[in-house]
């Protein structure tokens, strides 16, 4: 059975420590939310594929996709558990992920504010960037690109953002 998102009732305060009676008993002995939660995510993360697809059915109440790998559906499934328990992204949000997902991976570079630092390790020294204003600080120098940076540092052409980690293996 699917966990259904409950309102939470403000009018009633949760036992107190050391509380007795019926309700202290019923309170300490009915599993919480989130222990359903773990539960079922536990039982989620061993399933197998056809558990998957049936619990994938009573989750989203539709057949999962044919093409859907086996942890694609674990990954789905669990998603959907949290988000009957706790809710759904924004809208706003939804929308961000919709757009990156239909955007080329290559062009997203995260975006570096004034006062970031970037690392990099090369030939057993590291070398360290700090974003500026108006580009990029190494060695006391202003550049207006990490390509030129990473050029500095191995003497060769390396795209800048690739050699900082920031895109793809570097």
């Amino acid at each position: 059975m699917p966990l259904q998102r409950k309102p939470i009732d403000q009018h009633v305060a949760p036992p107190e420590e050391g509380a007795s009676g019926p309700q202290a008993e019923s309170a300490a002995s009915a599993p919480t939310t989130e222990q359903k939660i773990r539960e079922e995510i536990a039982f989620l993360s061993a399933a197998g594929r056809q558990e998957l697809l049936a619990k994938w059915q009573e989750l989203f109440q539709a057949p999962a996709p044919p093409s859907l790998s086996t942890s694609l559906l674990r990954r789905g499934a669990i998603y959907q558990v949290q988000v009957l328990a706790y809710g759904d992204l924004l809208p706003s949000h939804k929308r961000k992920l919709q757009e990156a997902a239909r955007s080329d991976p290559a062009k997203i570079t995260p975006r570096l504010r004034p006062g970031a630092r970037l690392v990099r390790e090369w030939n057993g020294v590291a070398h360290t960037v700090d974003v500026v204003a108006g580009g990029f600080r190494y060695q006391d120098r202003i550049y207006v690109s990490l390509t030129a940076i990473a050029e500095e540092i191995t003497g060769v052409h390396w795209s800048g953002p690739r050699f900082f980690g920031m895109r793809g293996k570097a």
